[in-house]
C-alpha cells in the first residue's frame, strides 16, 4: 500500500509540473501510460499462444493475437506429431529481418518469450521450419480493432446524424472523434461546439457522435480513435447529407414525362381535329363545285334546247 500510495503521489506531482509547463491532455495521459507500464510490467499478465504446424511443404499458418496492455507473452510453433520422423529442422524465429533467439519447449516444439510494453513490440513475429520440407507460421500483435458501419450513413440537410464506435471485449482508456479534410484529421470538440456536435458515451466500450443541423459540408469521412495502452486503434465511418430535392427527383421525373407526354396527345388531338376540318372544308368546297358545274352544264343543256327549237 504505501509504495501503491507513492507511485500515485509522484504521478499527481508529474501531472501538475507538466499542466503547469503547457502540456497537453494528449500528452499528459500518454506519459501517464508509459509511466504505469513500465511500473507494472513486472506484474503484467503472462499469456502463451501456439500454433500447430501440419507438417505439409509450402504450408503457411497465421494467427492474429489482440493486447489491450502491458503483456508477458510465450509464442510457440508445434510440429504435428504426425510429423515427428522429422528430422535436422533448422527453426528460425524472426520479427520482420531481425532473427530471433528461441527455446525448445518439446523435441518438437519451439517457442519465443516477450515483453510488450508498448506499440513499438507489435507487429508480426514468424518462425519457419526448414528441413527436407518448409513450413512457416505468423503471429500479428495487435491493439483491438474498433467496430464502425462498413455502409454509409444517409441522412438529409437540418436532420441530426448519429455515428457509433464500438471496441467488443476490450475497454478503451479515452475516446476521440475526428473528421477527415482530404488528408487532414481535424479533432472534433463537443465542448467548444455544442450547438453543432454532441459526444456521448454510452458505456466504456461504445461512442456515439451527433451531428446536429446537417449541412453539405457535413459531408465526408469521420474517424473514432480509440486509446489502450499498448496504442490506439481507429474506427472509419461515411456521412453523406443529401438534400431534400434528390428523393423527390425520380417523382420529378415521372411528373415532366406525364406533362410531355399529355402535351404530346393534346399537340396531336389538335392535329387531327385541324386535318380533319380542312377535310371537311375541302370536301364541301369539291361539292360546291361540282354543283356548280352541273348548274352550268344545266344551263348550257337548256340553252340547246332552246336553239333547236
Amino acid at each position: 500500500m504505501p509504495a501503491a500510495f507513492s507511485g500515485n503521489r509522484l504521478g499527481w506531482l508529474l501531472l501538475l509540473c507538466l499542466s503547469l509547463s503547457g502540456g497537453s491532455p494528449t500528452d499528459l495521459v500518454s506519459q501517464e501510460l508509459k509511466q504505469a507500464t513500465k511500473e507494472s510490467v513486472s506484474n503484467a499478465t503472462f499469456v502463451e499462444y501456439e500454433v500447430l504446424l501440419p507438417g505439409v511443404s509450402g504450408t503457411y499458418v497465421e494467427k492474429n493475437i489482440t493486447l489491450d496492455s502491458a503483456t508477458r507473452i510465450e509464442l510457440s510453433c508445434r510440429l504435428d506429431n504426425k510429423y515427428s520422423h522429422l528430422k535436422s529442422l533448422q527453426v528460425i524465429w524472426k520479427r520482420g529481418n531481425e532473427t530471433i533467439r528461441h527455446i525448445n519447449k518439446t523435441e518438437n516444439s519451439w517457442s519465443i518469450q516477450l515483453r510488450i510494453l508498448d506499440n513499438s513490440n507489435l507487429g508480426s513475429y514468424s518462425c519457419t521450419l526448414k528441413g527436407e520440407e518448409e513450413i512457416s507460421a505468423m503471429f500479428h500483435l495487435q491493439v483491438p480493432t474498433i467496430e464502425g458501419k462498413e455502409k454509409p450513413i444517409v441522412s438529409y440537410e437540418g436532420d441530426t446524424a448519429v455515428m457509433i464506435c464500438k471496441s467488443s471485449g476490450y475497454t478503451p482508456i479515452a475516446w476521440t472523434w475526428y473528421m477527415t479534410n482530404g488528408s487532414e484529421q481535424i479533432a472534433i470538440n463537443d465542448s467548444l461546439l455544442a450547438d453543432k456536435y454532441a459526444v456521448n458515451k454510452i458505456s466504456a466500450n461504445v461512442t456515439h457522435l451527433k451531428i446536429l443541423k446537417l449541412t453539405k459540408e457535413d459531408d465526408g469521412v469521420y474517424c473514432c480513435e480509440a486509446a489502450f495502452e499498448l496504442g490506439k486503434s481507429k474506427g472509419k465511418l461515411m456521412l453523406k447529407v443529401l438534400s431534400f430535392m434528390v428523393p423527390l427527383k425520380p417523382f420529378l421525373a415521372i411528373v415532366a414525362e406525364a406533362v410531355i407526354l399529355v402535351t404530346i396527345v393534346f399537340l396531336y388531338e389538335i392535329y387531327s381535329k385541324k386535318k380533319e376540318k380542312h377535310a371537311e372544308d375541302e370536301k364541301e368546297f369539291d361539292q360546291v363545285e361540282q354543283l356548280k358545274s352541273e348548274e352550268s352544264n344545266g344551263l348550257e343543256n337548256s340553252s340547246t334546247r332552246h336553239r333547236k327549237i
